[in-house]
């Protein structure tokens, strides 16, 4: 069982604290709330007269910037999460946790080299918290395409997890290719995904079962435990890997109680009836694939649009909640402003970044180590210089990397998932966006700001009071005051 456990950065950009969020009352904002009703009561389950950790038999992924706050404001929970990892090594020999590329953005929208930075400091962040290399890493939305996973496997990842309406041909033991429209694959055996470059290297693909997985999120199969430990008997036939893949917080913030029928099916009805609760790790481990899998063609493929990666490009028909008669034509040209921003940042990185850097977008990969306060910003771009810096090289060299910080943040894929261009996940991201973009203006490098803002004013909201895009962005200009981009 794989729980994606997540919640999109909310921190100030200027601040680094989270503010408040009304939606989310009596908290302060849903980052408490979630933690109060799913990953607290996780770690801490009352089954039997005793306390189990959840985390401890299920697969996971939690955020990175999610652990990153919930280490200083649950750390007791933190530390559980932690220990559950090293409890799952003891008990099958290979870690629970996976990886996640670390802003939660659509990879296979984004360009290689952010690709690359994103799976970078995913894996480093990992390695900071776990003290293990990750063997798995979960792709935001399981969003992949063949570029995807040829820059997993150059990273070193063995393994990572997809719905099996992502794969479009397959074959077992070198056979004949099936197409999964005709011949459905099996999902209780691991596919090796073959690198494009023809080097022959690879990574295993799970295929989780869609059918369990739907049964879980949306027909409340954890209210029984006995129910939920029948979904996968019934389907393991005595063979194979029975897995399912649902958000980490469907045990407890979206079903009440649900992390106890968790608790008890793993701990009490699973081991009753002779079910092992393994990890995938621990299965590739004991058997590698038995086939072999080509992903859908084209720009990308999900496991929560049926377009691919529409829901987070354009108004493709997936939505989640929203009033009749809304669409969201806003997401296209909220994402075509991102990327004039982007680029504005990219050009003033690339043309200011080697005054100061040896090596400026391996230093921007390097740069998870400030991110993981394990370096001094200060300390950090004097050793990537590689040479003396007087006092201004060394402040450039600061507001260069938190440009590029800002600027991979702004792309996190909550902005777009929702019904409304005004929800409280699309303005978060417009912030960092006001952020990088005063920072490019603090280079003196030319700032796309009326490209930027005149792309932003077609979108337009389904909430009319909202406004659009650009009437949100300004808001947000006002809102936080500290923000001064220069017009041209």
């Amino acid at each position: 069982m794989h729980g994606h456990f997540y919640q999109p950065p909310r921190e100030n950009p200027w601040t680094g604290e989270v503010d408040e969020q009304p939606s989310a009352a009596p908290f302060h904002d849903w980052n408490e709330r979630v933690h109060d009703e799913c990953y607290r009561p996780n770690t801490r389950v009352q089954i039997d007269g005793r306390e189990v950790n959840n985390f401890e038999r299920i697969s996971f992924n939690i955020g990175p910037t999610l652990l990153g706050w919930m280490e200083a404001a649950g750390p007791d929970e933190y530390a559980r999460i932690l220990e559950a990892d090293a409890a799952s090594i003891a008990r099958v020999g290979r870690g629970n946790a996976l990886a996640q590329a670390y802003h939660h953005s659509i990879l296979p929208l984004a360009r290689r080299r952010d690709v690359r930075t994103e799976i970078r400091w995913g894996v480093a962040d990992f390695r900071h918290r776990f003290g293990r290399e990750p063997e798995g890493m979960w792709l935001a939305e399981t969003a992949a395409n063949e570029d995807v996973l040829a820059e997993l496997i150059d990273e070193g990842i063995t393994f990572t997890v997809l719905a099996p309406y992502q794969a479009a041909l397959w074959r077992l033991d070198g056979g004949p290719w099936n197409d999964v429209r005709d011949e459905p694959l099996d999902t209780r055996v691991a596919y090796r995904f073959a690198h494009p470059d023809g080097s022959g290297r690879s990574l295993a693909i799970f295929f989780y079962d869609a059918e369990i997985s739907r049964a879980i999120a949306f027909e409340r199969a954890p209210s029984s435990a006995s129910r939920f430990v029948d979904l996968f008997a019934d389907r393991s036939r005595g063979y194979g890997i029975v897995n399912a893949a649902t958000d980490g917080e469907t045990y407890g913030h979206h079903q009440k109680f649900s992390d106890l029928g968790l608790a008890y099916a793993l701990f009490t009805e699973a081991p009753a009836r002779g079910i092992e609760v393994t990890n995938y790790a621990a299965e590739l481990a004991a058997n590698p694939p038995a086939g072999e899998v080509r992903l859908v063609e084209g720009e990308g493929s999900s496991w929560s649009c049926f377009h691919g990666v529409g829901r987070w490009k354009r108004d493709c028909g997936c939505s989640t909640g929203g009033e009749p008669g809304w669409n969201q034509s806003w997401r296209l040209p909220l994402r075509t402003a991102l990327e004039i921003a982007k680029a504005g940042a990219d050009d003033a990185y690339a043309r200011l970044g080697h005054m100061i850097f040896r090596d400026p977008w391996g230093a921007r990969d390097r740069y998870i180590q400030v991110v993981l306060s394990r370096i001094e910003d200060e300390e950090f771009v004097r050793r990537e210089a590689g040479r003396s810096l007087d006092p201004d090289e060394v402040a450039r060299g600061k507001i260069l990397l938190d440009m590029q910080r800002n600027a991979l943040a702004m792309f996190t894929s909550c902005a777009w998932f929702f019904n409304d261009l005004s929800g409280i996940e699309t303005v978060q991201i417009l912030r960092y966006a006001a952020r990088a973009l005063e920072l490019i203006d603090e280079l003196g490098a030319p700032v796309p700001i009326d490209e930027f803002v005149g792309t932003l004013a077609t979108a337009r909201s389904n909430v009319p009071e909202q406004g659009t895009g650009a009437d949100i962005f300004l808001r947000v200009l006002e809102n936080d005051a500290r923000a001064a981009i220069s017009r041209s």
